[in-house]
């Protein structure tokens, strides 16, 4: 892949950071929503940490990523390169959030570095995340307990990831219980070649039944490049958005 100029990136970047919140705000305008509350999410997986870095510098505060090895890295990356920078505010004012599916012996890495974790789907990975943050705690690596969103299949399909509303009530009260875990809400992804309508009301029910038990648990991460004014339209108060910010392709140099 040919280099790309720097502020060149920047330039685009930023172009497509005003063009999405524009479109974040017809949504919200449209479904009657008040636009503070649903957050832009940035995905910055397969991306550098100099992307990261123009988004920082234009406003965004947290970032999604979907593996811990790239993510670790980056983390460690991004702070050095703020710090480079002088921006005055220090690896603490970046919250990160692990977006993609999580193996139960990468949870302690990803205590270390995560305000949030959107893929939580069973009792055993719950129990491992909740060793790992008490940990973190306990050692001085986080300073607030890990919000958990449970993520929610709407297909039934295991490969795809996600829990079926059957055993949602269990993992919601186990999650409720686990010490330095806070269960923060629910995730999903619409299932492959389906109306992203009929996927995210579907959600939304699921979503009102899990507030009935746990009235905490407001945050729904809903609704990605393609799909986020249906998102937007059934309660989403999180869209994650890579492509339409970075591109389809990950930036191998600069």
């Amino acid at each position: 892949m040919p280099e790309i100029d720097p502020a060149r990136r920047a330039s685009q970047v930023a172009s497509a950071l005003a063009e999405v919140r524009a479109r974040l705000d017809r949504a919200c305008d449209d479904a009657g929503r008040d636009r503070a509350d649903v957050q832009l999410l940035p995905v910055t997986k397969f991306f550098p940490a100099s992307d990261a870095a123009i988004l920082y510098g234009l406003g965004c505060r947290e970032f999604g990523e979907s593996r811990e090895q790239e993510a670790t890295a980056k983390v460690a990356e991004l702070a050095d390169l703020l710090a480079s920078a002088g921006t005055g505010e220090g690896a603490d004012a970046v919250r990160w959030h692990m977006i993609g599916s999580l193996q139960r012996n990468k949870a302690r890495a990803v205590a270390r570095w995560a305000h949030a974790i959107h893929s939580v789907d069973s009792v055993r990975l719950v129990d491992a995340l909740s060793r790992a943050a008490s940990a973190a705690l306990a050692e001085g690596e986080r300073p607030e307990p890990l919000r958990v969103l449970l993520q929610v299949s709407l297909d039934g399909d295991p490969a795809r990831g996600g829990v079926r509303g059957h055993e949602l009530t269990e993992l919601a009260a186990r999650t409720e219980d686990a010490d330095g875990l806070e269960l923060a809400g629910l995730m999903a992804v619409p299932p492959l070649g389906a109306d992203p309508e009929r996927a995210f009301e579907a959600l939304a029910g699921v979503h009102r039944d899990l507030l009935r038990e746990h009235p905490r648990a407001t945050a729904l991460s809903a609704g990605m490049t393609g799909d986020l004014e249906a998102a937007v339209r059934y309660g989403s108060t999180c869209v994650r958005v890579g492509t339409a910010l970075l591109g389809s392709r990950p930036i191998t140099s600069y």
